[in-house]
């Protein structure tokens, strides 16, 4: 972010778009706590208030006033390193109503379905909230951001978190309750990425085919292996999208001490695959593909779409 004056979009400071606040630590502000062994604790500072740990206690009015990045010591003797929350650690010990999408995916969103400044993203199934926020950030104030949720009780708390983070009620976003396939052919909208994190994404295919502009992005967010079959037979059979592209994303961390060099005892390892597929001109098709499936791949007991140009005893 930019270090000109802060200028306001619907009374909203500058920094609150971002949800990066800067300067002394004020009342009311999460920060993040880290001891000697690693461990967290995530605070709301509250003049009067005092933290407490099987390692002493300290007063929130030791924090508040400071700059962030110091120390502070506990009554008996403990040592915590003292910051403001980054995104991807705010997603993950934010309040839950339901299962976050975890910081290595809501990047591989970000950038491989390419979410862009001023962009319209429509996003089907809110959750807690933590991909919105990483995809108001990318869209900045001057986009726009769609959510559906269809249950009430995810939207609430989803509200609750992308407010919180960002300090006020983004003027980016917009929050639905209802559900997309039924939703977004009656609101009219035009968007240029669809991201679908829901179990039976194929079924707002139609509808996400019907609002997406020539060239957007279709991408979803799919657990087991069944959903991602299931959609990705769905994008070819419909006709209107390139070829689907799945993956999935393993981070691993690694220990580096000296010359003791190796990978770490923990991995952030399946949470869940990704599908994106990109949106044709009306009326044109992509190329059928040339090459014969895999012997199996469309047998006796595969229930599901089956692609033009595959016949009915592929699996023979």
């Amino acid at each position: 972010m930019s270090e000109t004056p802060d200028e306001p979009v619907n009374d909203i400071p500058q920094e609150a778009w971002s949800g990066v606040h800067r300067g002394p630590l004020r009342a009311g502000e999460w920060v993040r706590l880290l001891d000697s062994k690693g461990r967290r604790h995530n605070i709301a500072l509250e003049p009067g208030k005092r933290f407490f740990s099987n390692r002493g206690h300290f007063e929130h009015d030791e924090l508040i006033g400071r700059e962030e990045g110091f120390t502070v010591t506990s009554s008996a003797g403990g040592e915590y390193l003292v910051f403001r929350p980054l995104l991807s650690e705010f997603v993950v010990s934010m309040p839950r109503g339901a299962a976050v999408v975890y910081p290595k995916d809501s990047a591989q969103i970000i950038a491989m379905a390419d979410i862009f400044p001023g962009a319209h993203v429509v996003e089907a199934g809110v959750g807690s909230g933590a991909l919105t926020c990483s995809l108001l950030r990318a869209v900045g104030p001057h986009g726009k951001v769609t959510s559906y949720e269809r249950r009430e009780e995810f939207a609430d708390v989803a509200r609750q978190n992308v407010t919180q983070f960002f300090g006020g009620e983004h003027p980016a976003w917009e929050l639905r309750l209802g559900d997309l396939a039924e939703e977004l052919p009656a609101s009219g909208d035009q968007a240029d990425r669809i991201i679908l994190d829901m179990l039976a994404p194929w079924d707002c295919l139609d509808a996400a085919a019907d609002a997406l502009r020539p060239g957007g992005i279709v991408c979803a967010y799919v657990a087991t292996t069944t959903q991602l079959s299931r959609f990705c037979e769905t994008v070819r059979v419909h006709g209107g999208f390139t070829e689907p592209q799945p993956w999935e994303s393993m981070v691993r961390d690694w220990h580096v001490e000296g010359l003791a060099v190796r990978p770490g005892h923990k991995m952030i390892g399946h949470t869940a695959f990704l599908v994106t597929a990109r949106r044709m001109a009306p009326g044109e098709r992509p190329p059928l593909k040339k090459r014969r499936p895999a012997p199996g791949a469309y047998g006796p007991d595969y229930t599901g779409p089956r692609p033009p140009g595959v016949p009915e005893d592929a699996a023979e």
